[in-house]
């Protein structure tokens, strides 16, 4: 088979990933194996994979691929989620787009069947770009958060903390997204700094008898547009400016309605003018103190952000129109005395990024956090979960956890687990799954209904509701809790998830674990970092500096993209993606490739032999060195330092495997190779590309197949790792002695213009013969010296270099020009000099000496020592010349 000049992507990631599917390599069931559980963070059904989602599943993958090679009964649950505020945003769309139809059009019913259809259409795609990607997914195990048991598990769940009064139904205000027209939890609200304005505005004063005083009381405010639902004007009991008020009313402008004037000390008479309007339907500072105060509440804005007819002026305008005209309408009157720019924070709803988000008083359903969050607050503090990076999360989750807060769970939309209350005509209620549930529990209550006399409340649960559940859920632990899976998977190992949900989702998922299992859900929470650009920039479709992740595998291979977002992104940290990246992935794959095509040369000319290949000295080192990486990157997955193991790998893929071990075993021209070499460089490439699997799947299972005939069951997905064996410190030292003597006579070589064709007799000075005996005969053939001797003094007429404490002389018939080497040996004695000088200082400082861990002065002590034999040997070397 001849093999294609570089790697292509394209002919084998298809074949792969069908071959593994077909023999059901990814499908996981219970036996007495250990099991390794991971759920997907459930995707959108409405998107398609991004970045932040390619490197999470990435990431995903070689966790559950390294643990099915370890021994593990790996199982990775996929699935999406249904997404209740983008997913109907999407279907209501695409409703009026294409049909012509508004969803108040439409029943519930009917609006739902739309709802699935499109769900079906194109709820698929996100799952064909993880199988695009190489993720080995349990695809017999895809869940979705509205699937039939998912519904009834999170209906349980919602009647279970109802009757255990940890759910609840009231008025409060909530923040509203009028563009959605739903409510959102604290949690869905991202605050932005914007530079707005503040508008000044006075009020006239009339007495209690509402007589005009000729005063005037002037306010400052962000959002003129509410003035019409001010119910009063609050001033500082101690402000001596306004003490007179007392009694006193103002008049609202625009309505000219009386608000009285009200003192409380919870008014900064230092800041503005010293005096608030308060607007209680639009503000919850302002709600507060109208409890306080029983104030009216005036709520001048209907549910899609225009004004209502309370606002009495500029009905139905949008609130950003109405503010405009306010203003204007303020200006006209002489009542608008100034407005000045000022920086604010405003709050934009997280589904609907560039909508402004309302303080609205509402009716709606709240879980009481506190009880709930106190044990899984307790499950991370002590330990019980392991967060990773916990040095820059934790801090994070335990501010959420105790700072939290009731969490609105109702939201006025279709597309959802419906509220399971049922409501008389009166507005009475019974919490039930059912309807005829419902009906028993009225009956219990004297109240005799017919499940036709009842109407389900019309709105439906946060998706936050559902997914908290999911690593339960997904093996239908709620709804079938005595289930043999259940029992098997949960709880899982490691969840991998985006920081930015770590209240969302991760506290959540805890939360229910423990309430509703007893157990946490996972033992293990690994953060990736948010993927920016090379600007460092947000990564989102309104810059369009996201690229398509399909267009990205299509140009460089799957391979090639996971290590682009890998070789990069350490835990937590931020990662600066550019394609640049994805370009040394491809690299890499042709440099293995290219690797493949040199042994696959030589496998038709091997010699039988008895050479004892473990006891050369290239198989000897490489050997120790895979061995070393091996124990490197077993210890670095523990700990979760993904990127760094993959950086461990590729160098000693390209640096040590390509770029000297198949150097120093390559035969001569048209020479045989030993079968026994032959067969060590082989296990040697097999061991590799095992290592690298986990982060470059494709690439490596086709590299395995190709480097020797297999069984059809000899699959590289499914070979187990060995335990790693402790490499030979000597081994290791006589490899870099070795590529660092090879270098410095390469160089030589190259300084003094001696061909690679031309052949040198090499002369070592040193006190360690022994040490070079073991690797002279590679150093001889990767320099070509046709001869190698052992001196005690400078050989004349020779080029000289140092390399470490030992001198070299390589003698030729070159006519050698003696400043080239007096310039290069000086070069490195000014370095060398400088270099102890530094080291000298630092050892000079007693804090440093005082302060500094015993082998850290050791180390820095052996330094000295080091630089000091090499500034002799350079010196004896320059006398020589």
């Amino acid at each position: 088979m001849e093999l294609s000049k570089n790697y292509l992507p394209a002919t084998v990631e298809d074949k792969w990933y069908q071959h593994w599917m077909d023999k059901g390599y990814f499908h996981s069931t219970p036996d007495s194996r250990q099991p390794f559980t991971v759920v997907i963070p459930p995707p959108n059904v409405t998107g398609v994979l991004h970045l932040g989602h390619t490197l999470n599943e990435t990431v995903q993958d070689i966790l559950v691929r390294r643990a099915r090679m370890s021994g593990f009964n790996a199982c990775w649950v996929p699935g999406s989620d249904h997404a209740s505020i983008a997913t109907e945003a999407k279907v209501v769309d695409m409703l009026k787009r294409e049909k012509g139809i508004e969803k108040s059009q439409l029943s519930r019913e009917e609006f739902l069947k739309h709802a699935f259809e499109w769900k079906d259409k194109y709820g698929g795609i996100i799952y064909q770009q993880i199988k695009k990607l190489g993720c080995s997914c349990d695809w017999d195990r895809v869940t979705f958060t509205m699937d039939d048991h998912y519904y009834k598990a999170v209906i349980k769940v919602f009647v279970e903390l109802y009757n255990k009064g940890l759910i609840y139904r009231g008025a409060r205000m909530i923040n509203w997204d009028p563009k959605a027209k739903t409510a959102l939890s604290d949690e869905e609200v991202e605050y932005k700094d914007i530079q707005g304005f503040l508008y000044h505005v006075k009020y006239a004063i009339t007495d209690a008898e509402g007589k005009p005083t000729g005063e005037f009381i002037t306010i400052a405010t962000q959002r003129p547009e509410t003035i019409m639902g001010d119910t009063a004007i609050c001033v500082n009991p101690e402000d001596e400016r306004y003490a007179h008020l007392k009694g006193h009313f103002a008049i609202v402008p625009l309505v000219n309605r009386p608000v009285p004037i009200i003192f409380d000390t919870y008014v900064d008479k230092a800041f503005g003018t010293g005096a608030l309007k308060v607007t209680p339907a639009h503000d919850i500072n302002d709600y507060n103190l109208g409890l306080k105060h029983n104030l009216e509440i005036i709520d001048t804005l209907n549910e899609d952000g225009t004004l209502s007819a309370a606002a009495v002026v500029f009905v139905g305008e949008d609130r950003f129109v109405a503010r405009k005209k306010t203003v204007a309408a303020l200006a006209e009157a002489g009542q608008l005395v100034k407005e000045e720019a000022y920086t604010t924070r405003l709050g934009y709803s997280q589904r609907n990024p560039t909508t402004v988000v309302e303080p609205r008083i509402s009716t709606q359903w709240f879980v009481k956090m506190a009880d709930i969050a106190k044990p899984a607050l307790d499950a991370v503090v002590e330990g019980d979960v392991r967060i990773h990076p916990g040095d820059r999360f934790l801090a994070t989750y335990k501010y959420w956890m105790e700072n939290v807060k009731d969490w609105c769970i109702s939201r006025q939309l279709w597309w959802g687990q419906q509220i399971p209350a049922w409501y008389t005509a009166d507005g009475t209620f019974e919490v039930a799954a059912t309807a005829e549930e419902a009906v028993a529990q009225f009956a219990k209550k004297g109240i005799t209904l017919t499940a036709a006399d009842l109407k389900q409340d019309e709105d439906c649960l946060d998706t936050w509701f559902s997914s908290w559940l999911w690593p339960m859920e997904v093996f239908n632990g709620i709804s079938s809790p005595d289930n043999e899976d259940y029992k098997y998977y949960y709880p899982g190992s490691v969840l991998v998830t985006g920081q930015d949900i770590i209240f969302f989702w991760v506290a959540r998922m805890i939360m229910a674990g423990l309430e509703f299992n007893g157990q946490k859900p996972f033992s293990d929470v690994y953060f990736t970092g948010m993927v920016r650009d090379k600007e460092g920039r947000k990564m989102s479709k309104q810059l369009g500096n996201s690229p398509d992740l399909l267009e990205l595998i299509h140009s460089y291979g799957a391979d090639a993209v996971r290590f682009g977002v890998m070789i990069s992104s350490p835990a937590g940290n931020d990662l600066l993606f550019d394609t640049s990246s994805c370009d040394q992935g491809r690299n890499f794959n042709n440099k293995i490739w290219n690797a493949l095509k040199l042994v696959k040369m030589w496998e038709s000319r091997q010699a039988a032999d008895d050479v004892d290949a473990s006891g050369l000295f290239p198989i000897r080192w490489f050997q120790s060195r895979l061995n070393e990486v091996q124990a490197q990157v077993a210890s670095l997955h523990n700990d979760f330092r993904l990127s760094e193991g993959l950086k461990a790998l590729y160098s000693l893929i390209w640096d040590d495997f390509c770029g000297w071990y198949l150097e120093w075993v390559k035969p001569g021209f048209e020479q045989p190779i030993s079968a026994a070499v032959y067969a060590q460089t082989v296990s040697f490439f097999e061991q590799l590309m095992q290592l690298l699997h986990p982060y470059m799947p494709f690439i490596t299972e086709e590299i395995y197949q190709l480097l020797k005939v297999r069984d059809e069951a000899d699959v590289l997905m499914m070979k187990q790792f060995t335990t790693p064996v402790a490499p030979v410190h000597a081994a290791l030292l006589e490899g870099v002695l070795a590529q660092e003597v090879i270098t410095g006579i390469r160089d030589a070589r190259v300084k003094n213009q001696i061909k690679p064709k031309d052949p040198i007799v090499l002369h070592i000075e040193t006190k360690h013969e022994n040490a070079f005996k073991q690797i002279e005969d590679t150093i001889a053939k990767q320099v070509n010296a046709k001869a190698v001797h052992y001196v005690q003094e400078a050989v004349p007429g020779c080029i000289t270099l140092v390399v470490q404490k030992d001198k070299f002389y390589l003698g030729t018939e070159t006519v050698l020009d003696t400043t080239a080497q007096k310039e290069s040996l000086l070069k490195d004695l000014e370095y060398q000099q400088g270099f102890l000088k530094s080291v000298e200082n630092k050892l000079a400082n007693e804090r440093f000496v005082q302060n500094a861990k015993p082998e850290v002065v050791e180390a820095e002590r052996r330094k000295k020592a080091d630089a000091e034999a090499k500034i002799l040997a350079i010196t004896e070397s320059l006398k020589s010349l």
